[in-house]
């Protein structure tokens, strides 16, 4: 079996010897910290630190950067060790929310895999013999103006570190700084260019539009503001209220949640979509139309958006995503501007190089040609992920000093000359800014459990001037007077630091468009909806999420369209031989319905060959096909080989029963008898309603709620088996032409099966209606999971939670228990939760208010679907939920009443295309 450091039954003793003495020495060669607090004062979310509780947690505010923007968050910290993370509601853009990478960040601080000491080749060093090499080549730099230094980085938007890298460059005149993202969006700034004539960042008010087309745009998903697109356009539909406030339109070439959620959605290739806009805006009185396209079905698509964009002008707005030419997508501003749409724009929050592309490449010539002698790589894999045409990882053997900052000693990490472990996000002072220009002050709650350091520190190291500590240059940064500095810290976000539209001039259409090439077959990479680029790829909570659209784990597949399949005579878990421009690679096929026809999806982030124990050797590595080329011809053989892939939930059509209730309002609820005797609930009496209307798939709630909870990871083999451990889970159906999401917590029925077949009590009602599960009484019989309609039960067949590597331990919630084997466990509606806000209201000699009591698939939804309280408080939000004439349960038939109720999913579809 696979060795897995989150599956001790997995790992065999040489591993943990290898494990243990890993750890021994990094704690002696590299000075590694044991964790406990920072050094620097850290300031909480509310309370002050004199003020807290010992064994209460405590909330700071800071951030969580991916691709170098922000998302404000509060990390929930017990007696010193961060255990949760939850939305900023005091962050403009995260307002409360958070997506799976966040919730699954604080696995990552505690994954034992992280990088624990400085390498030089295959030999461990230290951080000062490090410095000593770093030290002798200064008098270099400061002679020829760092003619041979070379800084590569990801997205930066940290003012600090943008400031740090311009006072080198001042310095060092002759230093180039490059920057590699393999998920950024080169595009747009070209697009921005060609419009207005120089670089902006788009940003989109989704609550001010009517009619929103999104052309291969995920704005739920992989686009920035994904959280804050969410829940503004979703806002007016929750609870059914207003379903014909808006509508959109989504042509995409493959399934996203945007499209998901559409009102009206059609699949095409990339050169189809894009002449699809051409039409569209020449109708409109933008641009030279290029001709009627030969789809009917899609002909009679555009003139229903074109009546619909015309009907909405003031409120419509036109969006077109990465894989749409830069020409294209200045076509769509252009196309918005003359429809007066609510688009503004900004200076660009990313202060590194804006075409990455071109810097790799830059930075790869230089290497060529033997014109670099240093070049530090400061949080950047580019020898896994660079464009194949580079050839990346060959090139780094000719710099005579290359070093790797990262949290592990990934693919670039073991083929620099130099490894040096970096700190968490949550282990180091910086700073950052979200996608509209808030900025955050990234705070530490905990001192570096490996000894890693910052970019900032690595930058100072290299500046030889001034201090080295983080929260020093930080501050610096930031300056003004300690009381706005702690303010800063307390919220979360720097008042007044969000970007202020600048005024643009009508967009310049772009000239003769001419059609796109349509190849037969053509690969479109993008980001795995769980292990993002890769960055995740040894996150072992996202590698058992199932991804939203297609319920796969453990795994990545070639998507493929149904028609396209069958002609290349391809099925699910067939092995196909994909080639580009003479690369190949091996992947298995999974066909997806509402793919477009001759379009081949590779997601991106696996086949790592030095991840970690979770990530290594999953799935296969698309970036070996990926060179600078945009949407490549690709051709497809058949190997003959299959290969497992494991998803979660096979069947999607609802088979006649409609778990998921669309369209029509509900009738009135009748009386049905029961057997059950009634109980009466004088104090509290806890209910749960979803909002169909609000929820996009995103799954955020599955991870809040292992992270909250404790909950394992079982491995691929066992989800095979049927055997995840997740108390909550997102089911998927598809109606017609539409993809509907239903999230499945247990129902807490009032007349539960469970608790009739359950020989020791371990399943009962207690005094507030909550069906708990005593776990010391459970024998393990599964009488319960048997005669529970909703299959909301999950029994610990082998002994999955980790007990065994302590790094993991300190990250399990204090307040819940760790089960054993042998034992069911399902959803309590996060009973903790209810007991500490009981505990602060009897102290207090009141009752839990309304929104004080809130669970972690509630708090972590970013459109508010989930709503949660007391039903004995009529002034409750979940109570004016259950008044709407769209609430109903879930296999209402069986007559269980649950507490868990749902609001049926109204659709607000174009008349024109139904």
């Amino acid at each position: 079996m696979k060795t897995h450091p989150v599956f001790p039954i997995a790992q065999d003793e040489s591993a943990r010897r290898r494990f243990l003495k890993l750890m021994a020495a990094s704690a002696a060669l590299a000075g590694a910290g044991c964790g406990g607090p920072p050094g620097e004062t850290i300031v909480p979310y509310v309370t002050m630190p004199e003020q807290g509780v010992p064994g209460l947690p405590m909330f700071y505010a800071t951030a969580f950067v991916r691709n170098g923007l922000a998302h404000g968050v509060l990390v929930e910290s017990n007696m010193g060790r961060p255990t949760k993370v939850e939305g900023n509601p005091d962050h403009p853009v995260s307002a409360g929310a958070t997506d799976v990478f966040a919730q699954a960040s604080i696995l990552q601080l505690w994954d034992p895999d992280r990088s624990q000491a400085v390498f030089r080749g295959e030999e461990m060093a230290t951080w000062g013999a490090f410095e000593a090499a770093l030290q002798a080549r200064r008098p270099r730099f400061e002679r020829d103006g760092g003619a041979g230094l070379r800084i590569l980085t990801g997205t930066v938007t940290s003012p600090t570190l943008a400031a740090q890298i311009a006072a080198l460059r001042q310095r060092l005149p002759n230093l180039r700084w490059h920057a590699w993202d393999p998920l950024h969006d080169d595009g747009a700034a070209h697009a921005a260019q060609l419009a207005f004539g120089r670089p902006l960042d788009p940003v989109y008010p989704l609550d001010e539009a009517r009619v929103v087309l999104a052309l291969d745009a995920d704005l739920f998903g992989t686009l920035p503001g994904s959280l804050a697109h969410a829940r503004a356009f979703t806002a007016p539909r929750r609870l059914g209220d207003a379903p014909d406030a808006n509508r959109l339109y989504v042509l995409e070439a493959t399934p996203t949640l945007t499209g998901a959620y559409a009102d009206a959605r059609l699949a095409r290739a990339p050169h189809e979509i894009e002449a699809a806009l051409m039409r569209i805006a020449a109708r409109l009185g933008v641009g030279a139309d290029p001709g009627r396209g030969a789809d009917a079905t899609l002909d009679r698509w555009e003139a229903a958006v074109v009546k619909a964009l015309d009907g909405a002008r003031g409120a419509a707005l036109v969006v077109a995503g990465p894989n749409v030419s830069p020409a294209g997508r200045a076509l769509a501003y252009a196309l918005t501007q003359r429809l007066n749409g609510p688009l503004a724009f900004i200076e660009p929050v990313e202060r590194s190089p804006l075409d990455h592309g071109a810097s790799i490449a830059a930075l790869a010539d230089d290497l060529r040609a033997g014109r670099v002698d240093t070049l530090l790589m400061l949080d950047a894999n580019p020898a896994y992920d660079a464009p194949a045409d580079l050839d990346f990882a060959a090139l780094l053997q000719r710099v005579p000093l290359a070093a790797h900052l990262g949290p592990y000693r990934d693919e670039t990490a073991r083929a620099a000359g130099w490894h040096l472990p970096m700190a968490h996000c949550y282990e180091a002072w910086s700073d950052a800014r979200a996608h509209d220009g808030t900025a955050s002050i990234v705070q530490p709650l905990i001192a570096p459990l490996y000894g890693g350091r910052s970019a900032h520190e690595i930058l100072a190291l290299l500046d030889g001037a001034g201090t080295r500590n983080g929260h020093a240059l930080v501050r610096a940064t930031w300056g003004g007077e300690d009381a706005a500095w702690r303010d800063s810290l307390r919220r979360g976000s720097v008042a007044g630091s969000a970007a202020r539209p600048v005024a643009v001039p009508g967009a310049r259409p772009p000239g003769p468009m001419p059609l796109p090439a349509a190849p037969p077959l053509v690969a479109l990479f993008a980001p795995d909806p769980a292990v993002d680029g890769g960055a995740f790829a040894n996150n072992a909570w996202l590698q058992e999420l199932p991804r939203p659209l297609t319920s796969l784990t453990w795994d990545n597949a070639a998507l493929i369209g149904p028609a396209t399949a069958q002609r290349l005579g391809l099925a699910d878990g067939a092995v196909a031989r994909l080639r580009v421009e003479g690369r190949t690679v091996d992947a298995p096929v999974l066909v997806v319905a509402g793919q477009a026809e001759g379009v081949v999806t590779l997601p991106l982030g696996y086949g790592r060959r030095a991840a970690g124990g979770v990530g290594e050797g999953v799935g296969f590595d698309a970036y070996r096909l990926r060179t600078r080329v945009a949407l490549p011809a690709l051709t497809v053989e058949r190997t003959g080989r299959t290969h497992d892939l494991v998803v979660r939930q096979k069947e999607v059509d609802m088979q006649g029963r409609d778990p998921v209730h669309i369209r029509e309002l509900a009738r009135e609820r009748p009386g049905q008898a029961s057997m059950y005797p009634e109980r009466e609930y004088k104090d509290y009496k806890w209910g749960m309603a979803i909002d169909l209307n609000a929820c996009i798939g995103c799954a955020a709630c599955t991870i809040a709620c292992q992270a909250e909870n404790n909950i394992p990871v079982v491995g691929k083999e066992e989800v095979a088996r049927g055997r995840s451990m997740h108390w909550i889970r997102v089911d998927r159906y598809v109606a017609g032409p539409r993809t509907l999401f239903q999230p499945v917590p247990c129902m807490h029925c009032e007349h539960a099966p469970c608790e009739e077949v359950c020989p020791v009590g371990a399943t009962m009602h207690d005094s507030e209606g909550l069906n708990v599960q005593v776990y010391n009484r459970c024998i393990g019989t599964r009488f319960c999971s048997n005669n529970c309609p909703y299959k909301v039960r999950r029994f610990n067949f082998l002994q999955y939670a980790n007990q065994q590597v302590e790094s993991l331990k300190a990250l399990q919630n204090p307040e819940v228990t760790v089960r054993r084997r042998g034992v069911m466990e399902k959803c309590s509606y996060c009973l903790q939760r209810i007991t500490r806000a009981r505990i602060e209201a009897e102290k207090a000699g009141r009752r839990i208010r309304d929104g004080e009591m809130v669970t972690a698939c509630q708090a972590v939804c970013p459109t508010r679907a989930i709503r949660f309280g007391d039903l004995n408080d009529p002034a409750s939000d979940v109570v004016a939920a259950k008044a709407s004439p769209l609430d109903y349960h879930l296999l209402e038939e069986l007559n269980t009443r649950p507490r868990t109720s749902y609001l049926r999913r109204v659709l607000n579809p174009d008349p024109e295309l139904e």
